[in-house]
């Protein structure tokens, strides 16, 4: 009988995922563990065998991916993530668009399925969780990333929405705002949900009451805050000298209607986003915005993920990451008679 990981991980007394860091070598493992593993693999004559373990196990070493908009660079950069660290502990990725879509969602579910992955890691369209229910009543592993589906107890890693909304916020009162915008994203998207939680708590801490006609909604595009900007400024009266968008692509699209109406950015109105994707720091001014911990939170899913396919678990297990802000040149001093534009 062949020796597999687990039997590794057992006689040395970790986590199935430790022993594959250990023998990919690409990630540190504190030495006490490394030192383990290697002399369990030792004792126990372990020869790595990607397709040999494959078939005595019965896994396919395949990974699948969902998520709802990859021309969103905040999604292409956490399948990044997720691929660096599927690749990392030996897995393959299958990754699939679901275009926000439900129903397209649903059958690429149905494709992974057939395909016989091993696991999905999951960012789900919207609130909606029939899909996904399915998937886990098969007794499938799954990790929500991202994003959360009420009713539905799984392995997730999220960012901590509401207190990253609430830093951006602080730094807008900071500065002397007090007429603040807000952008958000879809009503009964988790993230979006808690972003909106988290201004109203950043606004009520300041002592500033929230105003409904300087808070719309969108669907995290650029076209979104394009249209969202002009809106707002209307809607304030010339009262408008900040705006905080729930994404830096809403925030981008908000940015570039200011510019259009002959506005500057931060002069005539400061503006921040979240996310910190890669083309915040190339626009000009650079964006003051929320960065998540993208790569942590795809090594993490994934990390949960492989160790839920190795059976190392039965309860779900909820991380939850602190985002930090980034000041950059987008944001600064309110105008002392509000925005013009």
């Amino acid at each position: 009988m062949s020796v597999t990981v687990l039997d590794v991980a057992r006689a040395a007394g970790v986590s199935a995922s430790t022993v594959s860091r250990v023998l990919n070598g690409t990630t540190p493992v504190h030495a006490a563990k490394r030192r383990r593993v290697l002399q369990a693999v030792r004792h126990l004559g372990y020869e790595p065998n990607g397709l040999a373990r494959s078939l005595k196990q019965r896994k396919s070493l395949t990974l699948g991916l969902v998520v709802p908009d990859i021309t969103n660079p905040f999604f292409a950069e956490i399948a990044k993530g997720v691929e660096t660290a599927s690749h990392r502990l030996g897995y393959s990725l299958i990754l699939c668009n679901s275009g926000n879509a439900v129903e397209r969602e649903r059958r690429y579910l149905e494709v992974l399925r057939e395909r016989r992955v091993d696991g999905l890691v999951f960012v789900p369209a919207g609130r909606h969780g029939d899909a996904l229910r399915a998937w886990a009543a098969r007794g499938l592993p799954v990790v929500l990333m991202d994003r959360v589906v009420a009713g539905v107890a799984s392995d997730a890693v999220t960012t901590d929405n509401r207190f990253g909304m609430k830093l951006v916020v602080r730094h807008l009162v900071r500065l002397g705002h007090r007429t603040i915008g807000f952008i958000g994203g879809p009503r009964g998207v988790s993230s979006a949900d808690e972003r909106w939680v988290g201004f109203l708590e950043g606004l009520r801490e300041a002592g500033l009451a929230p105003e409904s006609r300087l808070m719309v909604r969108g669907d995290f595009t650029f076209e979104t805050g394009l249209r969202a900007a002009p809106a707002l400024s209307a809607a304030a009266r010339g009262r408008l000298t900040a705006i905080v968008a729930s994404s830096d692509v809403m925030a981008l699209g908000a940015m570039r209607a200011v510019h259009q109406r002959g506005g500057r950015v931060p002069e005539t109105v400061s503006i921040a986003g979240f996310d910190d994707i890669a083309a915040a720091s190339l626009v000009q001014p650079p964006l003051t915005t929320v960065a998540q911990p993208v790569r942590e939170i795809g090594e993490r899913a994934v990390e949960l993920l492989v160790g839920r396919v190795a059976g190392e678990r039965t309860r779900p297990s909820f991380v939850r990451l602190k985002p930090r802000l980034v000041v950059r040149h987008s944001t600064g001093p309110a105008p002392a008679s509000g925005a013009r534009r």
